[in-house]
Parts: structure tokens; C-alpha cells; sequence
């Protein structure tokens, strides 16, 4: 799994068990960093040239490759003893509504399987679009299976690149929709301004102060106060689009103040969202690399005072890899000829098989 925050690819072995996933061994696979200036740049643009745009689907297949040799290196296990590879792709560009949907995944599944010799499962959003769905988020079925607690209303958060939240109720279908933007505007802002990947503990956000007329600006986004379904991503939350909130304020807060902003922006989109949809809520699972980002963790109980905040590790979930197993369970479906969509969190008409085969 690549996600929105596109800062390389968690890699997960997992084995199926009376068909609940154990993880054998994980890794995190860095980009470098000129191809994830290019995903990037190439995600930010309505027009891209057709010779970049698969240039760099070759290249995000033939990092990919690597990861899965880093990852069957470091478990003992030969190519020959994995099924298959649940492939996600580095999303590009996410059009869930309007006349003519679509979802871009840049990542060539073809190559892929031809590197490993290990047939590829891919392209698992479309089915879903093609019902009506929103194709996103796909990780409510698979938290519904690992982290549902009986008698108790739970809400599953991953904050990711974009943060996106799954409620769990007795009872009732589950609810899963994505809230907004989580660590990909933080990490392009730092990086912009500090040069740094990402913000260490949220430590600069902290030594911030939240302006509030920047955070009214844009909390006023339209997206926020639609309702479900509902996704979204870089396409929407991106620097630019931060920068259109900063052109209409009568001064440009220092670097650091919007940093702590864009922190307080995700909390409260957050809660929110859960407010809304799960107002009887008293345990929040995090997962996702934003559970590292204790300032975020930290404002978040400040705005949910009546909720347990746990990671899912405790468990016995590694909430850094939560969603590369997603897609060795939604390639798991596939291969069960299974649906791998909710059509109460996506919208969809119908429950659908989701993905496609490409055989090694």
C-alpha cells in the first residue's frame, strides 16, 4: 500500500487463517526522492503528458518489485509460497462524483507481476465506482472484521495522507467516509518551508499558535459539511489549495502558525465527523502513520473529551500496516470471488468483487 502521503510503500506477508489475516512480516520501502517529486507534481496537474504519465507507471511498478524482494528477504519466504499480491497503486487523481467518476492509480500490475513471478491482483476501486460507489474508503470492511467490540459503539480513525473514519455499532450497517486532509498538507507544508519529510512528533505544529481566521477559512470548505458517503484527496487538499485559504487573509501568518493550523484543521474535522456520525462513541482505534504525531493525538482528546483514544496496536493490530493488509484481504476476496466494497460506506448500488487479475 502507497497512500496519499506518498512517502513510499508499506509492504505486508499475510496469511489467511479460517480467513482472518495474520501478518508474517512487514517493511516500509522509502521512495526516493525524485520519484515522489514526481508523483507529487504529476498529482497536482489537470493535464500531464501521456510519456510522463506511464513512464512513472513503470517506475512505481519496479519500486514496488523491490519492496516485495526487501519483504520475502526479510521473512524466508521464496516467491513460489505467496498466492498473490493485493496492489494498490499510488493513487494520481480521485473524481468520485459528477457526471463521468474516476480514480486514477498510477502503477503498472502488469510489470509487476512479470518482476516477481507472482501473479498481481489490481485495480480494486473501479468495480465499486462502476456501481455508483465512490470507490474510497475500502478499509471499513476490513476494520469490521478485526476491530469490532461487541456492545460497544467503536470508531476506527486513520490518519493517514487524508484522514478517514469507520463506525462500528451493533446493529447497525457499517459507516465509513473520509473527513479530510490529515498528514499529506502537514508534510507538504513542512517540507516547503523546513525542507523535512514530515513534522517528528508534531513538535513544530506544537511550538505554533492556531490563527484563527485561517482555520474559519477553512473549516468554510464545502467538503466538510457534505455528508456521506464521501471521499476525497491530494486533488482537493493540496498546497495550492492552502494557499488560496492564505491569499484571502489581511496577513500571511508566520510558517509555523500554519503549520499548528493545518494540525488543529485535521482535529477538528475529525471530531467533527465522529461527532456526527457516532455521537455515542466512547472508543476511538487510530491507525494510520498519524498516531506518531502526538501533538495531533494530543488535540484530538482535547476535542473528544468523552472518548478513549487507543492505538491499534494494543490490540494486537500494527497500525503502520493496517491498510498494505487491506490489500492482501481485498486480494483475498478476489481470489474467493467475494465482494470487496461496502455499499453502506461507498455508496454503491451493490456489493461487487473488486479488483483484477494479472497473471506472472
Amino acid at each position: 500500500m502507497t497512500g496519499t502521503s506518498a512517502d513510499g510503500i508499506d509492504a505486508a506477508l499475510v496469511r489467511f487463517e479460517q480467513d482472518q489475516p495474520q501478518t508474517v512480516a512487514s517493511c516500509f520501502s522509502p521512495y526516493p526522492a525524485r520519484l515522489r517529486e514526481q508523483i507529487i507534481s504529476l498529482s497536482r496537474r489537470t493535464q500531464v503528458g501521456i510519456d510522463a504519465l506511464f513512464a512513472l507507471d513503470n517506475a512505481i511498478a519496479d519500486q514496488h518489485s523491490e519492496a516485495v524482494s526487501q519483504l520475502l528477504m526479510k521473512a524466508g519466504v521464496s516467491t513460489t509460497q505467496v498466492t498473490a499480491i493485493g496492489f494498490h497503486g499510488q493513487t494520481l487523481h480521485h473524481h468520485p462524483d459528477g457526471d463521468s467518476p474516476f480514480t486514477v492509480q498510477s502503477g503498472n500490475p502488469a510489470r509487476l507481476a512479470a518482476l516477481t513471478g507472482i501473479d498481481v491482483i489490481a485495480d480494486f476501486r473501479r468495480a465499486d465506482m462502476a456501481q455508483g460507489g465512490q470507490g474510497a474508503p475500502f478499509a471499513p470492511a476490513l476494520h469490521d472484521t478485526l476491530l469490532r467490540t461487541p456492545g460497544k459503539t467503536t470508531v476506527v480513525l486513520n490518519l493517514g495522507g487524508i484522514a478517514n473514519i469507520t463506525v462500528l455499532r451493533d446493529g447497525d450497517d457499517v459507516i465509513g467516509f473520509d473527513t479530510g486532509p490529515a498528514n499529506a498538507l502537514m508534510d507538504d507544508w513542512i517540507g516547503a518551508q523546513l525542507g523535512r519529510s514530515h513534522d517528528h512528533n508534531g513538535q513544530w505544529a506544537a511550538g505554533g499558535r492556531v490563527n484563527s481566521a485561517l482555520l474559519n477559512r477553512m473549516l468554510a470548505d464545502p467538503y466538510f459539511s457534505r455528508g456521506w458517503p464521501k471521499s476525497t484527496g491530494r486533488e482537493t487538499f493540496n498546497l495550492h489549495w492552502l494557499e488560496t485559504q492564505l491569499a484571502g487573509l489581511t496577513e500571511k501568518p508566520p510558517a509555523q502558525d500554519i503549520q499548528a493550523s493545518l494540525l488543529e484543521l485535521t482535529a477538528v474535522t475529525v471530531a467533527d465527523a465522529i461527532s456526527a456520525a457516532a455521537p455515542d462513541c466512547r472508543q476511538i482505534i487510530t491507525c494510520g502513520g498519524g498516531v506518531h504525531n502526538l501533538q495531533l493525538i494530543k488535540r484530538l482528546g482535547a476535542h473528544l473529551p468523552g472518548a478513549t483514544i487507543r492505538r491499534s496496536d494494543e490490540l494486537g493490530v500494527d497500525s503502520d500496516y493496517l491498510e498494505a493488509v487491506l490489500m492482501a484481504w481485498l486480494a483475498q476476496r478476489f481470489l474467493q470471488r467475494l465482494p470487496g466494497n461496502l455499499p453502506s460506506v461507498t455508496g454503491a448500488r451493490r456489493a461487487v468483487i473488486c479488483g483484477a487479475l494479472y497473471p506472472a
